[in-house]
């Protein structure tokens, strides 16, 4: 585009045929176009005015004003333009019964809110203001989207603004989770869940929302439909998208860790994870003073993504894996409860005595790790003479 009146000819042209997508583009900071200098004009509204329709021309001046403050390195003026811009569009959405053509410009100028507040952030810490403080009123702005798209409930399901759904709803995760409010993830997942569309939505989508979906679950303690929306959102993560699936396993892998299933040393080289290898193998040793040691080692990249604690979790099998080899050495189904508190000395677990170990075998016992009980009388783990020590799973990866 050689000047703005061309950009301006472009809009209108794309508004009165209905061309949602070049819409999107010639509204997104992600197009070409933003990097022009002759769309950075201070007040270009009487040119818009002259040539853009009403409802339209509001969206446009909004955005062009966000480019002349992007380019003059001011993301909270340039956060004030968006926001207007979001509201404006969010009216023009709500307008448009039974009709859902502008949806993919709702994508990109809320994908863009979402960012400019991010720098908005940046610089509002500068000054001592409250982290996330934009972001969580970004994220304000675009519930109003989210409600004006879930409440078409009536339209027909081609032209249904539920479509839109998905994407604010994973817009909304990487706000609530970046500004560690993951409890108001709850309703929005409700909402897909209970949604007719929750499965026909687009798969770049679908995997954006299973990743998030399952790190919240991981978060719960539920491990087992962590596993399952997370290996989802890995197995249908292109294959070109190392980065994006090497995320994701960052998850997975101490989620399928704590149901029994340790990963393969070519899938952790692969990926570039081989901080959890220490891990994996301590575990499957019984080795809690390796483990302890790999988590310690691995400590600041553990803690940076989140998984610390829960790899914490991974000492309980750990532990049963310790004393299975002590039942096995010691060759007989009445187990001294002393001999497990020397296994647990050499591991240099500190401050151990009889009854927290017998703490730690009964809390094998009731997860279902140990068949077995513990005699207080004799002082003695009494275990199954068939399969004393259930196998954790059947498969590895």
């Amino acid at each position: 585009m050689t000047s703005l009146q061309s950009y301006l000819d472009a809009i209108s042209e794309a508004w009165d045929a209905y061309r949602s997508d070049e819409l999107a583009s010639l509204l997104s900071l992600s197009d070409a176009h933003a990097q022009y200098p002759r769309l950075l004009v201070e007040d270009p509204s009487e040119e818009v005015d002259q040539t853009l329709d009403e409802v339209i021309a509001d969206l446009v001046l909004d955005h062009l004003k966000v480019l002349y403050e992007m380019d003059r390195n001011d993301p909270m003026e340039a956060y004030e333009h968006q926001k207007s811009l979001v509201t404006n569009f969010n009216k023009l959405l709500s307008s448009q019964k039974d009709q859902n053509w502008p949806l993919p410009i709702m994508h990109v100028i809320c994908l863009d809110l979402r960012r400019i507040a991010t720098r908005a952030d940046q610089e509002l810490s500068k000054r001592g203001g409250k982290p996330g403080a934009t972001l969580e009123k970004a994220a304000e702005l675009m519930m109003n989207c989210f409600r004006t798209c879930a409440l078409d409930s009536k339209s027909a399901e081609d032209v249904t603004k539920r479509w839109g759904m998905l994407n604010i709803v994973n817009q909304l995760f990487k706000i609530y989770f970046k500004v560690n409010k993951m409890h108001l993830c709850k309703p929005l997942i409700r909402a897909i869940e209970s949604s007719p569309l929750k499965e026909r939505y687009a798969t770049a989508q679908l995997v954006t929302y299973k990743y998030f979906v399952g790190r919240k679950r991981m978060f719960d303690n539920d491990f087992k439909a962590a596993e399952e929306y997370l290996r989802f959102a890995f197995e249908h993560c292109h294959a070109s998208s190392i980065k994006n699936k090497r995320s994701t396993l960052i998850y997975l892998i101490p989620v399928k860790m704590l149901l029994g299933q340790m990963p393969k040393d070519d899938l952790l080289a692969k990926y570039n994870l081989l901080q959890f290898k220490e891990i994996v193998r301590s575990v499957k040793d019984g080795h809690l003073l390796r483990l302890n040691e790999a988590l310690e080692r691995n400590e600041k990249f553990f803690i940076s993504c989140g998984i610390f604690l829960i790899l914490e979790k991974l000492k309980i099998i750990t532990y049963r894996n310790l004393f299975k080899k002590v039942s096995v050495e010691m060759k007989t189904h009445q187990i001294p409860v002393d001999a497990f508190l020397v296994a647990l000395k050499m591991m240099n677990v500190e401050d151990i005595d009889q009854d927290e170990t017998q703490c730690i075998i009964a809390n094998l016992i009731y997860e279902g790790k140990i068949k077995g009980y513990i005699s207080h009388q004799h002082q003695k783990l009494v275990v199954s003479k068939q399969q004393p020590f259930p196998p954790l799973s059947a498969t590895s990866w």
